[in-house]
């Protein structure tokens, strides 16, 4: 079965940029960690590998026991949702990104393959090959509100920048291989032949191109979206499955399953035919390369590699492979977004004031819990400063296994008893991962 992956490449980036300009507008939250650029790893043998792409570490492997076979994923235009299908499971998680938990899980059609958000985030759209239907996901009740016949087989789901376009992709030889759906009526408004099999879609950021890619063909057809006429046929290599698109509409990459390579196309080329499309030789990468995505500055690449169970990390300058990531069993499809840090309470604790002849004083068990906002779990291993609440600083302690931060002071404060007395505060000044928070404890006589 085919795979769908892609990325809203343009508004990815516009969404970075607008949350950094808030910042930037803010003296005071200047220098605060604004969020990651996260790489959610759909494996079909089931959990979702989250890839911090700073380092390229593994930060957590997302599982839900009713969703265990992960196929493909997308994330909303604000990074606050994920939405992952699973094939066998005919369901559609729902994961809360900055804290990378699952809130919830969906029943969708048989055999749930693409998934896409809708620009401005209202809806999701779910094909399901099984059964030939789109089903639309209404964000806000998080339900089905519509389900919409499509053709056999639909796998690959792409939808216009604008939101009143919907592009499935039928993985079938022919007469009908794509089909359009009008995303305000819910209705199929054209089907058009691209190829032989296609299995994934991605707009040009403008709207005005589809990319669709055949896997028996082994070609990528450029639709012209106003026509719903194909452009032009660019062959590509073996057994050809996911694509994406960078940002400026220029560039193309195309991964091929059959000879565990990735094609890169020069889109600019697509109105002159005597100028080749395909730029330059296939980049080499892992076992049967399925899904792909671009980070939102187009700097590199993410392939998943099915039978390896690796993720390839291609630097788009170079064309070389920069990191192998192993991930799960089987991973199909991956989505690139910027995440916003997950909020965070601190909540303060209690201390004890210890007073030594000749009144020297510390302060004992000084502590306070840092914890998520939205899940309620401990943030382990952060740093939490306290402070008398007039500032003077008490000591230092890093989160627990409960999300518990605890210190004594040293002794011989100078600070009065008065002030001591007042309680203290605790701060955590916040991480790329988590939003800073600050909390007041109580401090009373030993």
């Amino acid at each position: 079965m085919p795979v769908l992956d892609r990325s809203r490449r343009s508004t990815t980036v516009l969404a970075v940029a607008a949350v950094v300009s808030a910042l930037v507008a803010t003296p005071a939250a200047s220098a605060a960690p604004v969020g990651r650029v996260l790489g959610y790893v759909a494996n079909n043998g089931g959990g979702v590998s989250v890839i911090d792409t700073a380092d390229n570490s593994i930060t957590r492997t997302v599982t839900d026991n009713a969703g265990s076979s992960p196929y493909t994923a997308d994330v909303a235009f604000d990074g606050t949702r994920g939405y992952v299908t699973n094939l066998s499971d005919n369901t559609l998680s729902v994961i809360d990104a900055p804290t990378n938990s699952v809130d919830t899980r969906i029943p969708v059609g048989s055999k749930p393959a693409g998934v896409v958000v809708a620009p401005d985030g209202g809806f999701v759209y779910v094909t399901n090959y099984g059964d030939g239907t789109l089903s639309v996901v209404d964000v806000a009740t998080l339900s089905v509100v519509k389900t919409v016949n499509v053709g056999p087989s639909p796998d690959g789901v792409a939808i216009s920048p604008d939101g009143k376009t919907v592009y499935v992709a039928n993985d079938v030889t022919g007469p009908t291989t794509l089909t359009v759906v009008d995303a305000t009526t819910n209705t199929v408004t054209a089907s058009v032949y691209t190829g032989s099999r296609p299995s994934s879609l991605a707009v040009s950021p403008d709207g005005s191109r589809l990319l669709v890619v055949n896997k028996n063909s082994e070609d990528v057809a450029v639709v012209d979206t106003a026509s719903k006429s194909v452009l032009r046929i660019v062959t590509v290599n073996q057994v050809p499955y996911g694509v994406d698109i960078t940002a400026d509409g220029k560039r193309a990459y195309v991964t091929n399953s059959g000879s565990n390579t990735v094609s890169v196309l020069n889109l600019e080329n697509v109105g002159n035919p005597n100028v080749s499309v395909v730029d330059g030789a296939p980049i080499p990468v892992g076992g049967r390369p399925i899904g792909l995505a671009l980070t939102p500055d187009d700097g590199k690449v993410y392939v998943t590699n099915f039978t390896s169970g690796t993720v390839s990390v291609i630097d788009t300058a170079t064309r070389a492979v920069t990191a192998t990531i192993p991930v799960g069993e089987k991973p199909v499809g991956v989505a690139v977004h910027f995440v916003p840090a997950a909020a965070t309470v601190l909540t303060g604790g209690s201390a004890k004031l210890a007073i030594t002849l000749p009144s020297v004083l510390s302060v004992k068990s000084i502590d306070a819990r840092l914890t998520e906002q939205h899940t309620g779990a401990p943030v382990v291993g952060e740093t939490v400063v306290f402070r008398t609440v007039e500032g003077n600083p008490l000591c230092t302690a890093i989160t627990d296994a409960t999300g518990t931060a605890r210190c004594d002071s040293a002794s011989g404060l100078l600070v009065t008893v008065g002030v001591l007395l007042k309680g203290y505060t605790a701060s955590f000044p916040g991480t790329n991962a988590y939003t800073s928070s600050v909390a007041h404890g109580t401090t009373t006589l030993l």
